[in-house]
């Protein structure tokens, strides 16, 4: 974790009002609402998870890009990026070692695929935006609001620019392929969240909620309004509230879809022939703010 985020994530849980009795992030909220058996296994059972190559890439292209804009505008160029990519990996593997696992180390060349294909994808990056003429108000910062006077909703965004006469504008970035429907509704979830966080705390709507694909350099943007907004906070209280209740029985059920070609768990999980774990004693008295920042999604949906 960088100084820069320890700051944002002390000025977010700062000053918390003492009824807050819990919280939620954008990517807990969607696991739910996917599968709540994937939440269960994340968030109570807080099960291991090995990360993918795909997901080490996103996290290396959104480390480069965090750091692009460290650089004077002027420098902030396609070459100035690629020089970034080995040392922010050998950052990340120092950070967290488990990313060495992802390759052979008797095999170099593995290594420097990957590398390359990082790069590749930043020229996606700069294909759709200029970063010379842009400087960012916020970069990874974590941001958190109360709603419903108990529920503290918080998550990290990429990117948040803000515009002389004040209209924000959320960037997300993507590194994996071009929108698909059910990854698409995932990536929109996640910005209306950050759209809800930033009304109740400054507001202001923002006026545009932007996902960058860099994959395939496209550009997809999506203007919310207040009334929106409202009915979205009233479905994440009420995603809380049927979290609160599954916890109180203890009956997290799964949920098939195409994604569980993706989940980590299914030796665990009934639909594959699996059982999952005894349910954690603690998981009742367990701190209910204690909430991991959003996870890699699944290639394709990476957030």
């Amino acid at each position: 974790m960088t100084a820069q985020r320890v700051i944002h994530q002390q000025e977010a849980t700062a000053g918390t009002p003492a009824t807050v009795r819990a919280s939620l992030s954008p990517s807990r909220a969607a696991d739910f609402k996917t599968c709540p058996l994937l939440y269960r296994f994340r968030s109570i059972d807080r099960l291991p998870e090995r990360p993918s190559v795909e997901q080490a890439r996103g996290t290396l292209v959104h480390a480069v890009l965090e750091r692009l804009f460290d650089l004077p505008a002027a420098g902030r160029t396609p070459e100035a990026a690629g020089d970034l990519v080995a040392p922010q990996w050998d950052r990340l593997v120092t950070e967290q070692p488990e990313l060495a696992a992802l390759f052979d180390a008797g095999d170099p060349d593995g290594t420097a695929e990957f590398l390359r294909s990082a790069a590749g994808l930043l020229e996606g990056y700069f294909a759709v935006e200029d970063p010379r003429r842009l400087e960012p108000a916020e970069r990874e910062a974590l941001i958190s609001a109360v709603v419903d006077d108990e529920l503290l909703i918080r998550g990290y965004l990429d990117r948040l620019d803000v515009a002389p006469d004040g209209a924000l504008r959320v960037v997300d970035y993507k590194t994996g392929g071009a929108p698909r429907e059910a990854f698409e509704a995932r990536a929109l979830f996640q910005l209306k969240f950050y759209a809800l966080v930033l009304w109740r705390t400054r507001g202001v709507v923002p006026r545009v909620l932007r996902l960058l694909y860099l994959k395939d350099a496209e550009v997809c943007d999506y203007t919310p309004d207040a009334e929106e907004l409202e009915r979205f906070e009233r479905t994440v209280v009420a995603l809380w509230q049927a979290i609160e209740a599954a916890t109180a029985r203890q009956d997290f059920r799964p949920r098939p879809s195409r994604l569980c070609d993706w989940c980590n768990h299914r030796a665990l999980c009934p639909t594959f022939g699996g059982t999952p774990p005894p349910f954690p004693a603690a998981a009742a008295s367990a701190d209910p703010l204690v909430d991991a920042r959003s996870r890699p999604a699944p290639p394709g949906a990476d957030e």
